[in-house]
This record gives C-alpha cells, sequence and structure tokens, in this order.
C-alpha cells in the first residue's frame, strides 16, 4: 500500500514538472540564430513605380461614358459574324469590333462615338460595305483618358 502511495506521489510529480515544460514562461530560452537579409535599395523603389503603374492603368481601364456604337450586323450565323469583323478590322483599323453572343444571335457593334454626328459619319462610310444596315445604338462606351473632360466621365468599379 505505501509503495502504490509512493508511486502515485511520483506520478503525480512527474506530470506537474512535465506540464511546465509545455508552459513557455517556465523555461525561457533566447534564440541566437538570426537571418539577416541584405536587400537592393532599388527593389523598394521598383515596387512603388510598379504600384503606381497597375493603379493608373487599371483606372483608365473602367473609364466609360455614355456615347454610340454602330449596329453592323445581327445574325444567327457565326461565320457570317466572324467575317464582318473582319471586314470591319480590315476597312477601318481604328474602329473597336464588339461581338457577343445573344442567343440566338451574334451581333456586331463597332466604334466608341461619344457624339452622334461622330457616329453617323462613320454611318455612311460603313453602309457601302455593309448594304443590309448600318444603325446608330445609343451604348456605354470606352472613354480614352485625355479625348473627354473629366466631368462627363462615369467611372465603374
Amino acid at each position: 500500500m505505501r509503495y502504490m502511495k509512493m508511486i502515485s506521489f511520483i506520478a503525480v510529480v512527474f506530470f506537474a514538472v512535465t506540464s511546465h515544460a509545455q508552459d513557455s514562461t517556465w523555461k525561457k530560452t533566447t534564440d541566437t540564430n538570426a537571418i539577416v537579409v541584405h536587400k537592393d535599395p532599388r527593389l523598394d523603389l521598383l515596387v512603388k513605380k510598379q504600384v503606381q503603374i497597375n493603379e493608373e492603368t487599371s483606372r483608365d481601364a473602367r473609364r466609360i461614358a455614355k456615347g454610340f456604337r454602330l449596329m453592323i450586323i445581327t445574325t444567327n450565323n457565326r461565320d457570317e459574324a466572324i467575317a464582318a469583323k473582319t471586314k470591319v478590322y480590315t476597312l477601318f483599323p481604328e474602329l473597336k469590333a464588339y461581338m457577343w453572343h445573344q442567343s440566338p444571335y451574334y451581333k456586331l457593334k463597332v466604334g466608341n462615338f461619344k457624339e452622334r454626328k461622330e457616329a453617323e459619319e462613320y454611318q455612311k462610310r460603313l453602309k457601302v460595305y455593309f448594304p443590309k444596315g448600318v444603325f446608330v445604338m445609343p451604348d456605354k462606351v470606352e472613354v480614352k483618358p485625355g479625348k473627354y473632360e473629366e466631368n462627363e466621365m462615369e467611372i465603374t468599379p
């Protein structure tokens, strides 16, 4: 019986001591191993410059305003829509083409015109190549920075 009490007492003391081993306040060790990083100071300048470039390009990419585009074709034949898009790029490389599928039709719009008058001028020129009709459609258009006044622009998230 005495042995059992003695073994129990030793076990309790042993577990009490080992439980303190997990406590960081009981035994403090100092870490003498340290890592020293030698960094070129120009890296910080490069990072700042890249952040500035990213902010400018993303801000410019989000600029849209109310304007007009020309509806060139609405067809259920994808190849016909692609051919029209190619024709626009070939004959009018300054115009940006926007093609999308709205079931069951493929639609092609071109241009980013702020004024209806601008769109109507291109409409006359495009009607020669697309006799089925070219229509001026109100739309939200991409605005190049500096092309139009800031207060007319609508910034989208």
